[in-house]
């Protein structure tokens, strides 16, 4: 009899963890995976998206488990926003968003533990309502942005800036489930399991 195949979740994110749980997925083991997550001069949302969830899930290649990476990039054109640190960045992302639209890239990269790898970039595009300095320093107080790309996390206090969404809402929280759930299964590996 063959052992049932581990996931190891290559991030700390808990909104993936959450995301994961929706599906009926529990990793075996959370290995955050330490990479260089800075931009290449050049390099377009789209881009780095992919390549960060690429580099993640093959941080640390493991011969008893699926690795799982993602990555989320918000994008202005070719333009990519940070994960915000501080207030002055995550204000400038705000003001920078306020009454536009935007993109927001998933990859979401698999790799078995015998090398095969699958991975997927998923494109979601938002419309933020023009914000007011109210809803600036209101969402500034709340303290949500930290550490979001773009500055700001769709499942709270900032759903409310989101006048359309079209493509994957899980995606903008971290990890797009539909491509997610379709890939493991791809694997062999079972989702929307109790």
């Amino acid at each position: 009899m063959t052992e049932p195949l581990r996931l190891v979740l290559a991030s700390a994110s808990p909104r993936r963890l959450e995301l994961l749980r929706r599906i009926g997925v529990e990793p075996d083991e959370i290995r955050p995976a330490d990479i260089d997550e800075s931009e290449i001069p050049g390099e377009t949302p789209r881009q780095m998206a992919e390549r960060l969830a690429l580099s993640k899930a093959g941080a640390f290649p493991d011969e008893t488990a699926l690795i799982l990476g993602s990555d989320t990039v918000v994008g202005v054109g070719r333009r990519i926003l940070p994960k915000t640190e501080d207030e002055n960045s995550a204000r400038a992302c705000l003001e920078l968003l306020s009454g536009r639209n935007h993109r927001v890239w998933t990859g979401v990269a698999l790799i078995a533990p015998d090398g095969r790898t699958a991975s997927r970039l998923v494109e979601t595009r938002v419309s933020f309502k023009r914000l007011s300095s109210e809803d600036v320093n209101a969402y500034i107080a709340s303290g949500e942005w930290k550490g979001k790309a773009g500055g700001y996390a769709i499942q709270g206090m900032a759903e409310a800036f989101v006048m359309r969404l079209a493509g994957s809402y899980s995606g903008v929280m971290g990890l797009p489930l539909y491509e997610t759930a379709n890939m493991l299964r791809g694997f062999g590996y079972p989702v929307l399991r109790s």
